[in-house]
């Protein structure tokens, strides 16, 4: 009975719905006019979108069976792992910077505003690391591995990225002036966003969704992003916001001639849970391993994916530059 009781209450945990029933059987259905209950309302839309995506697949045929085997198994391993770390870091972190923060913003829309747009340049830092240092890649790769895009892949991340990517963007934040409360309301938006922006093609063919392709980043744009294609390589780290991708020339639209090509450039077995979540540490301890000198030895630690001794490099940017020769030449 204790076994169905845990599987019931990870059930209701992975739904999202916990909250939400807490204030069903108290009977007090005021609360959900409050900010937390309507974050409870809120909560279990990602969870639910996942099971009717699920449900098109298979009425589609197009099931992408891989994909939610490996994501669920890295969802379950996460859970066990890495359960509470991040938001520990979180707290760490406010606890530590928040005494040098110059100012402090209060509850209003304009200062929400300006903690969005502090948020998403400290996520921009911690995406644009993620690719461009292998060892941060290493983590990050996990979250690329699909060779499909449905709202599953949100769960797929290696258990040490969420305290690593919290602990950059917090800490931008709060040396901003972002106070805690603002800071957790945009942590719950942005992540519920986020986790949208993975929906597939089984329930939104065109992820552009119209003109707000114009003005923040869409499901397409985040599609273009989990691209091997090499004009789609390393481009829109951003969430919602387009702005920072703006500012650094990072950003890219999907162009409706290339069809996506989902995945990460080394040859995987996209459905084998360990070479998915372990695979990349694996290779880059190889080339560590073979690498002449202490020297070479740490710059496949901090150098980019593809970066190699004999200057053979095919990283992104190589890859990405020769592919907009080849194409502006032709």
């Amino acid at each position: 009975m204790e076994i169905l009781e845990v599987l019931y209450n990870e059930i209701i945990g992975f739904l999202g719905i916990t909250q939400a029933l807490e204030i069903l059987r108290s009977g007090d259905y005021q609360q959900f006019t409050t900010y937390q209950g309507i974050v409870s309302l809120i909560y279990p839309i990602i969870p639910l979108l996942i099971l009717l995506e699920l449900i098109l697949g298979l009425i589609y045929k197009k099931p992408q069976a891989k994909v939610y085997k490996v994501n669920f198994l890295i969802y379950v391993f996460n859970r066990i792992v890495g359960r509470f770390i991040a938001i520990a870091m979180v707290i760490f972190i406010i606890g530590l910077f928040q005494k040098y923060a110059p100012f402090q913003t209060s509850n209003t829309w304009y200062w929400l505003i300006y903690a969005y747009v502090v948020w998403e340049f400290g996520h921009f830092i911690y995406h644009y690391l993620a690719h461009k240092v292998r060892i941060l890649w290493c983590l990050h790769s996990t979250h690329h591995a699909p060779e499909d895009m449905n709202l599953s892949v949100s769960h797929a991340h290696f258990f040490l990225e969420a305290p690593y990517a919290d602990s950059i963007r917090t800490t931008v934040c709060i040396l901003a002036g972002v106070s805690p409360e603002m800071l957790f309301f945009v942590m719950f938006v942005d992540g519920t966003y986020g986790a949208f922006i993975h929906v597939g093609e089984n329930m939104i063919k065109d992820g552009r969704l119209g003109f707000l392709n114009k003005i923040m980043l869409t499901p397409s744009h985040h599609r273009v992003h989990h691209a091997r294609n090499p004009l789609y390589m390393d481009t829109n780290f951003c969430n919602l916001l387009n702005i920072w991708d703006k500012v650094f020339g990072t950003l890219q639209d999907e162009d409706r001639s290339i069809a996506i090509d989902y995945g990460i450039t080394r040859k995987m077995n996209s459905g084998n849970f360990l070479d998915v979540y372990f695979g990349e540490i694996v290779h880059l301890a190889k080339d560590v391993y073979h690498a002449p000198g202490i020297k070479n030895k740490l710059l496949y630690l901090i150098m980019p994916p593809g970066w190699s001794h004999t200057g053979q490099h095919q990283t992104a940017k190589v890859v990405r530059a020769n592919y907009l020769k080849e194409h502006n030449r032709a």
